[in-house]
């Protein structure tokens, strides 16, 4: 029988739409959609939570189509977060170990990362995630993992991801206000970066770019990980309402002009093609220029390229991106996109889906970059529940019951009367030195240091 343990829920709160995912596990590793759920966004705007009434009832929504869609009953969801309260901080930490000769344990860096939620913030933050970067024991330095590394002193280096408490509140309050709760929140990019990215792009350096309807999120990994974190408060929205303006037609006919015929390049959009906008309430169909319509995009798009460059430059890793930049999200499907981002960069550039080797769907759909953050909470959540588990595991593990007092007995008169005493039995030095060794060997391995608990993920 399946058990409600073996899904994850993810809720995608974005600008243009909200999506909720069921997902479960297989057991070759890759994770399977189970159902799926999109409905408009109309209560939050750039990330943040805008319109509480609003963003409850269509978290309602996509929640009850994927209930009615699986017949399963849930109430804790992985829930993303984003917006331009989203900032990176750089910070040590420093532990003293027990002794000289001390071996680093996993106990001593989650003490030490603990220590860094404590750090003095800006009134009204909250520290979201802790990113370790390296660590140093005593005087070597450049660490990745130090457990079982012998020292006296643990130091490690952060990058610290902090949010505006209220921002946090607001989502948590629409999820609890539609009968859920909120297991983790989770920095949008990370998830984003976990579905598209692959181990060796995280390894040689690679620069995330999520293109959202409200935000551009940016995530930098290098051996492995995350070096920057950034949220731009510009994306697939302000594009759409440059065409609005520039073209001075209606907000749902400047999006499906972006979709339909936009490109990010203007001199490659053919200038004597045209398209025919109805005019509003019988009033003449206005003629666009497929060539106008591109430079009004390329003209917003640079923009949005020149802060991920500044951002990319100001991270100090900007030298090291040998897989270039990876742009994913709804807004990475614009054409010649790309083509924009190496014009203006520099770097090689692809389009972001998520990865086939994890994730095993057959919905085309789903398969869109525009999905990229949903599925990745899922891949980000079921990693969570694995830790968690395990962390139970062993805190069960170490529970050692106490052993029953011993039953006192009187003693026997046998026991009370002396014994006779035997004969001491001579032996050489050599025969003595090597049954003692024996009886030493013998010792050891029945030793109580040897004895160690079997613990099962």
């Amino acid at each position: 029988m399946t058990s409600k343990n073996d899904y994850v829920v993810a809720i995608d709160l974005g600008t243009t739409k909200i999506v909720a995912l069921v997902g479960k596990l297989e057991s070759n590793g890759r994770l399977k959609i189970v159902a799926h759920s999109k409905t408009e966004s109309t209560g939050v705007k750039r990330g943040m939570v805008q319109n509480i009434d609003e963003t409850v009832k269509a978290i309602e929504t996509v929640v009850a189509d994927v209930k009615n869609k699986t017949g399963l009953e849930f109430n804790e969801v992985y829930v993303g977060i984003a917006g331009q309260h989203i900032k990176g901080i750089k910070n040590r930490g420093l532990i003293n170990l027990e002794a000289y000769d001390s071996e680093v344990s996993k106990e001593d860096v989650k003490r030490l990362i603990d220590d860094m939620y404590k750090i003095p913030l800006e009134p009204g933050d909250k520290i979201l995630h802790v990113l370790p970067q390296s660590f140093m024991v005593d005087n070597e330095v450049g660490i990745k993992n130090p457990v079982g590394i012998s020292g006296r002193r643990l130091e490690g280096n952060f990058h610290i991801v902090v949010g505006q408490v209220a921002a946090m509140k607001n989502i948590e309050k629409c999820i609890e206000r539609a009968g859920l709760s909120v297991r983790d929140l989770m920095l949008e990019p990370l998830a984003s970066a976990r579905a598209v990215l692959t181990e060796d792009e995280m390894e040689a350096g690679v620069a995330l770019v999520d293109i959202g309807g409200g935000t551009t999120d940016l995530a930098i990994f290098h051996e492995g990980i995350v070096r920057h974190t950034a949220v731009i408060p510009f994306g697939g929205n302000v594009v759409t309402e440059d065409i609005k303006k520039g073209c001075s037609i209606l907000q749902r006919q400047a999006e499906q002009l972006k979709v339909q015929f936009g490109s990010a390049i203007g001199d490659a959009a053919p200038s004597d093609k045209i398209v025919t906008i109805p005019g509003i309430s019988g009033r003449e169909p206005k003629e666009i220029r497929f060539s106008s319509l591109a430079h009004i995009i390329q003209c917003r798009m640079e923009e949005i390229i020149d802060h991920l460059a500044y951002q990319i430059a100001n991270s100090g890793y900007g030298d090291m991106l040998n897989a270039g930049i990876v742009i994913t999200g709804g807004g990475s499907q614009l054409k010649d996109l790309s083509q924009l981002f190496t014009l203006h960069t520099g770097y090689d550039v692809r389009i972001g889906r998520p990865n086939i080797n994890t994730v095993a769907n057959t919905d085309n759909e789903m398969n869109s970059p525009m999905h990229a953050t949903g599925i990745g909470l899922m891949l980000l959540g079921f990693e969570d529940m694995i830790k968690r588990e395990e962390e139970e595991e062993k805190a069960k593990a170490k529970v050692v019951e106490a052993p029953a007092p011993e039953e006192h007995l009187e003693p026997t008169l046998d026991e009370i009367a002396p014994k006779p005493v035997k004969p001491m039995k001579t032996k050489s030095i050599k025969e003595s030195s090597f049954i003692q060794k024996i009886k030493q060997n013998i010792g050891d391995l029945f030793s109580d240091d040897d004895i160690s608990f079997d613990q099962k993920s």
